[in-house]
């Protein structure tokens, strides 16, 4: 039981990769507005369509935790 817990614990370690990454992502983003305010919406529309990218992983490895814990 100690070792199922321990992988559901692994799986869910990738929110803290997409939540790093997320945040990288937005603090790039509003480097580059405050650099070409112009861009902004199509700056704004790439970093949505990167976190989505992003939060899916986590998304993710909450399955597969929940899947481990539940199953096994």
């Amino acid at each position: 039981m100690e070792f199922i817990a321990i992988g559901a614990g692994i799986a869910i370690l990738t929110g803290a990769g997409a939540g790093l990454g997320i945040g990288i992502a937005a603090g790039r983003a509003a480097e580059a507005v405050s650099r070409q305010p112009d861009a902004s919406g199509k700056i704004t529309s790439i970093l949505i369509l990167g976190c989505a990218l992003a939060e899916s992983t986590a998304i993710y490895g909450l399955v597969i935790a929940l899947l481990i814990l539940f199953t096994l």
